[in-house]
């Protein structure tokens, strides 16, 4: 049993829970995640950890809610419980000094960026973040990643905050003033991941994607999460979460993050809730 020691809605669908897991809270590093369940009829929700206090044994998550099991939890309050969680999972990410980084993150994404952003910086890097959100309301983080970054642009879909447009123009007028970037890490929607992958390939730039989208099961036995990463395939739980994105076959992956939109709505529409997809 993890009893959950505050909750904050960041926007109307996105969710910040801090969660007692001790063990987990020593153990994590930068790019895991955890699988929980709220109780033994519950859907697995894999979730990347944004951070943790080992001296208070908890763990930080930032959701979104986007279908029914995850619209569940975020009903739950200060002093509830959620039953199991299992964890750290997945590959860490690889932190080191790689001398300067671009860390670019999209929507809740940001929630999964914000310890990588962290970790590099703590290693030495010099880091450049872009956060980027359909508008003003939407965008998570920034404070706390303007903190642990060097330099920050902000930018929204609409313009209502920050500058107008997405996060790939930056990106592209970052790497058109020749500044040096020996490495991008980006994470948030498909599109997004995509688009930057496709924007850093013309010019050598090593790029980082986490493809925890499409994560169902985090044990790698249901092949929900199957990719297709350099015409081989991996399983983004237990091979990633993180690939290069270059290699990543981007449209089969698209298909899959598809495959079960009917069966959620329908859970959403029997909840009485809206699901944000």
């Amino acid at each position: 049993m993890h009893t959950i020691t505050d909750t904050t809605h960041l926007s109307e669908s996105i969710v910040r829970t801090v969660v007692e897991a001790p063990e987990i809270a020593r153990k994590r590093r930068a790019g895991q995640f955890v699988i929980l369940m709220i109780d033994d009829h519950g859907e697995r929700i894999p979730l990347t950890i944004v951070d943790s206090d080992a001296t208070a044994g908890t763990i930080t998550l930032i959701y979104q809610v986007v279908g029914r099991s995850t619209a569940d939890l975020a009903e739950l309050r200060v002093g509830d419980v959620i039953e199991h969680i299992l964890g750290p999972l997945g590959h860490p990410t690889e932190v080191e000094d790689i001398g300067s980084a671009v860390c670019v993150g999209g929507g809740v994404g940001i929630g999964v960026l914000y310890p990588i952003t962290a970790a590099l910086k703590a290693h030495g890097t010099e880091v450049t973040a872009i956060l980027g959100a359909r508008n003003q309301d939407l965008l998570i983080l920034e404070e706390e990643t303007r903190k642990v970054a060097d330099d920050l642009i902000v930018t929204t879909d609409d313009g209502s905050y920050g500058r107008h447009g997405f996060v790939t123009d930056a990106l592209n007028e970052l790497i058109a003033s020749g500044r040096p970037i020996d490495r991008v890490y980006a994470i948030g929607p498909v599109p997004m991941m995509r688009a930057v992958a496709e924007a850093t390939r013309p010019h050598g730039i090593p790029t980082i994607v986490s493809l925890n989208p499409i994560m169902v099961d985090g044990t790698g036995m249901c092949g929900g999460c199957r990719v297709s990463v350099d015409g081989k395939a991996k399983f983004a739980c237990v091979d990633g979460p993180e690939f290069d994105g270059h290699l990543v076959d981007f449209d089969l992956m698209g298909k899959r993050l598809r495959a079960y939109l009917p069966e959620e709505h329908d859970a959403m529409e029997r909840k009485g809730c809206r699901a944000h997809v």
